[in-house]
């Protein structure tokens, strides 16, 4: 099969699954084509079924802001026309799948046809798709798409929710590489963070207000007046001052917590934690908390969006509502337990087995087929 794969080429989780997803279809023979801005930052190795095609939007002193969409979908068509593309996967509905039915509709007038897969990965819907700005554009963009996937049941229940979507959407969760995220050897790493035993949590993300990493600052104080431990942040964002203050005002000091900064390798950081903090305020499916439980660390969450779907309570980690920082606080010390700790290191990275690559990525391939089947349908 010949696929072009839309995405944002960013570290945000739209962007690391699609890459993924293409990287995986490769492998297995598919020809993968990514369309986007800039080499996506997970594609990181090669491969003779691998291609990356750059849009290029020229600048002009007549537009206030570049036309990136109108860019984005003459590059589909030349992409699809002169690379024979079997089928169009875009990644998130802004401004991927609107893009992506331009360029159909053009393509349509050189007698090629092309089904368009749109996959909904979070904020694209909860969030900028629910601007009335928005709302008519991504509603029409995804009833014209020939296959529409979610990351997560709670992901589709809020798209049919909040938008006049006429379209079946199918359910695909995200995916883990279960041979790079692994638990590791890194015990001389550990042993420099935590020379004297002390339990190591770990939180990752953009470091924005929906991420709530003050409460993450706030679970570790909770917990460290009870048990020796630090705490490991890894990623930036706009909210990084605001929590390096809050940090200074609990007199938290650099040996209590460590700013990482964005890590390309957060597995091997990830193999010496014991707990994973993620108290988000939304999530359409917790990417970070799998990469984590994948790694045999269990996760302190709340049961906000699609987290729930993937963090078991009281089997990989256990779930509290949001803001509930106390009830995360006394979770946390349960699982840190000598007693419990192995048990839900055990269960977290057996249940991330079932996100394993092989097991989803199939579920695309039919995907893939059946929009394929429905065109050639109706010629």
């Amino acid at each position: 099969m010949n696929i072009g794969i839309v995405c944002y080429p960013t570290f945000g989780g739209s962007g690391v699954v699609a890459t993924e997803l293409g990287k995986a279809l490769a492998l297995k023979g598919h020809r993968v084509h990514f369309i986007t801005y800039s080499q996506p930052v997970r594609l990181d190795f090669f491969n003779e079924n691998l291609f990356y095609h750059e849009v290029f939007v020229p600048a002009y002193p007549l537009f206030q802001f570049p036309p990136y969409e109108l860019a984005l979908a003459s590059k589909m068509v030349d992409i699809v026309q002169n690379e024979k593309l079997d089928v169009l996967h875009v990644h998130y509905a802004i401004p991927h799948a609107s893009a992506a039915f331009m360029a159909k509709q053009i393509l349509l007038t050189k007698g090629i046809r092309v089904p368009i897969i749109t996959t909904l990965h979070g904020t694209d819907i909860t969030l900028v798709g629910k601007d009335a700005s928005y709302e008519p554009v991504v509603t029409f963009s995804i009833n014209q798409s020939d296959g529409v996937t979610a990351v997560s049941a709670d992901l589709r229940k809020e798209t049919y929710e909040y938008f006049a979507i006429e379209k079946d959407i199918e359910v695909i969760p995200n995916f883990i590489n279960l041979t790079r995220f692994k638990k590791q050897d890194k015990s001389h790493f550990k042993a420099a963070i935590a020379p004297d035993g002390e339990k190591l949590l770990i939180h990752t993300s953009n470091f924005r207000s929906v991420k709530r990493v003050e409460d993450v600052v706030r679970i570790f104080d909770g917990v460290r007046q009870q048990v020796p431990a630090k705490l490991l942040l890894v990623g930036d964002g706009p909210d990084r001052p605001r929590i390096e203050k809050l940090c200074r005002d609990l007199g938290l000091s650099s040996h209590d917590v460590r700013f990482l900064g964005k890590l390309e390798a957060v597995e091997e950081v990830l193999s010496v934690s014991d707990l994973f903090l993620m108290p988000s305020e939304k999530e359409s499916f917790g990417l970070a908390a799998l990469e984590a439980m994948s790694c045999e660390v269990p996760v302190i969450s709340t049961d906000a969006g699609g987290i729930p779907e993937l963090n078991e309570h009281d089997l990989t980690g256990m779930v509290s509502q949001v803001g509930d920082v106390d009830d995360m606080v006394k979770n946390a010390l349960y699982v840190l337990a000598d007693e419990n700790l192995p048990r839900f290191k055990a269960a977290a990275r057996a249940h991330a087995e079932l996100f394993a690559t092989d097991k989803i990525v199939p579920l695309y391939e039919a995907c893939y087929q059946r929009a394929i089947d429905s065109v050639m349908a109706n010629l």
